[in-house]
């Protein structure tokens, strides 16, 4: 189990496959909330990362369990918040 304080503001969100998925703004509850200029479509809206889809935390980066691919499509956006 990752211990959500090593999660960073920040810090660089990336697929199992290494590809960049978006950039940590905080962690909110059991979800990561991505930056809104560098998550998702690019729709300005914040998106969410499940906890449940992080493998680990290495310096920097957050290492996703899925391929980033597969990863955006788990992400939840909010209504412009």
């Amino acid at each position: 189990m990752v211990n959500t304080q090593d999660i960073k503001a920040h810090a660089e969100v990336i697929g199992a496959d290494g590809v960049h998925v978006g950039t940590v703004d905080r962690v909110e509850g059991d979800r990561i909330k991505l930056t809104r200029d560098d998550s998702g479509e690019g729709d300005g809206r914040h998106h969410y990362i499940s906890m449940g889809l992080v493998a680990g935390v290495e310096g920097n980066r957050v290492r996703l369990s899925a391929n980033g691919d597969v990863a955006v499509t788990f992400e939840e956006n909010s209504s412009g918040r």
